[in-house]
């Protein structure tokens, strides 16, 4: 039997345990399947690794209510399990995306990212618009993984702008690929958890996986291929334009953004949202727009981005108000 350890930590454990462990011991009974240690602000959780992810993602419920509402009252118990269960139901057999190192189970894990899924199998190109965190990379990497194992391209090509979101790329000690590998690091990081390390090394220096700026796309035409191109928000329309026509016979292109968080200069406007506009009617183009449901990091990312769009609002409302005086 396997253990792991969750912490409480910036909580008050007894609002999830219940005065005199009430609510822990009618947890304990909701698992039978594994044996809950709780000390302090530390719970150990010995059990197998389906058992102790459900309740590790049980626990996340709970403390979701908790940040939202303030408490836990007795029958948010029982909710927040159903909730879980609900969710573990609808993963189905065909919305596993592949498996990755050490037989991971990667798949589409909420209704916007299956939609991408669905999606790229009928079209040859997908925008997929949302916040950080919701799964674009990530999903749009493990299905480009698929469609190369599956033998359906010979190559997969990610892309990014490089874009100096708030540092001087000139200032980075290195040589060009030294300077650029930090803007490239997610796709290497969602590389890492489908293919093996040697087996990546190997793609990587054959070619069979390309990971490169997107200045290194122009002039060349990409046939028999998965491309993605990553933060498309900070491409101009020029560098956008160009991307989108290097598709060549047999290919796939998906391109994720989010339109709230342009790095661009204020003269510069973004290909991504002229993009949208003038692409949105093409019937071989499909559109995905994924939102703070999708979010699968950290709770606190979802709280996060719902804070800012918030703080938007405020300021856009702010300006209307100013606007109507004048």
């Amino acid at each position: 039997m396997a253990e792991s350890i969750i912490s409480l930590s910036n909580y008050n454990p007894v609002e999830i345990y219940g005065p005199n462990n009430v609510y822990l011991d009618k947890i304990q009974d909701m698992f039978p399947k594994i044996k809950i240690i709780a000390r302090g602000e530390f719970i150990k959780v010995i059990g197998a690794d389906d058992d102790r992810l459900l309740f590790e993602k049980y626990i996340d419920s709970l403390l979701m209510q908790l940040d939202m509402y303030g408490s836990i009252k007795e029958k948010d118990l029982l909710d927040c399990l159903e909730q879980e269960k609900r969710v573990e139901e609808t993963f189905k057999d065909d919305e596993v995306i592949l498996y990755g190192r050490n037989g991971n189970i990667i798949r589409a894990r909420t209704k916007n990212q299956r939609m991408m899924m669905k999606s790229i199998e009928k079209k040859d190109m997908l925008f997929a618009i949302g916040p950080a965190g919701s799964g674009k990379t990530f999903t749009a990497v493990a299905l480009a993984v698929k469609a190369l194992k599956n033998k359906e391209i010979k190559r997969i090509i990610l892309t990014r702008p490089a874009v100096e979101a708030g540092e001087n790329l000139g200032f980075l000690p290195g040589d060009l690929k030294e300077k650029l590998d930090p803007y490239l690091r997610p796709l290497y990081d969602a590389l890492n958890e489908m293919i093996p390390f040697q087996k990546l090394q190997m793609y990587l220096e054959d070619g069979t996986i390309e990971i490169a700026p997107l200045a290194f796309m122009r002039g060349r035409t990409l046939s028999n291929a998965f491309a993605i191109l990553d933060e498309a928000q900070n491409a101009t329309d020029k560098q956008l334009k160009m991307f989108l026509t290097r598709m060549g016979e047999n290919s796939k292109f998906i391109i994720n953004g989010d339109i709230t968080q342009i790095d661009l200069p204020k003269k510069s406007s973004s290909g991504l949202l002229n993009a949208m506009k003038i692409l949105d009617k093409v019937p071989d183009i499909d559109f995905v727009f994924l939102n703070e449901k999708d979010i699968i990091r950290h709770r606190l990312v979802t709280q996060i981005v719902k804070a800012y769009e918030a703080e938007d609002k405020r300021i856009e409302e702010i300006s209307k108000e100013n606007n109507n005086k004048l």
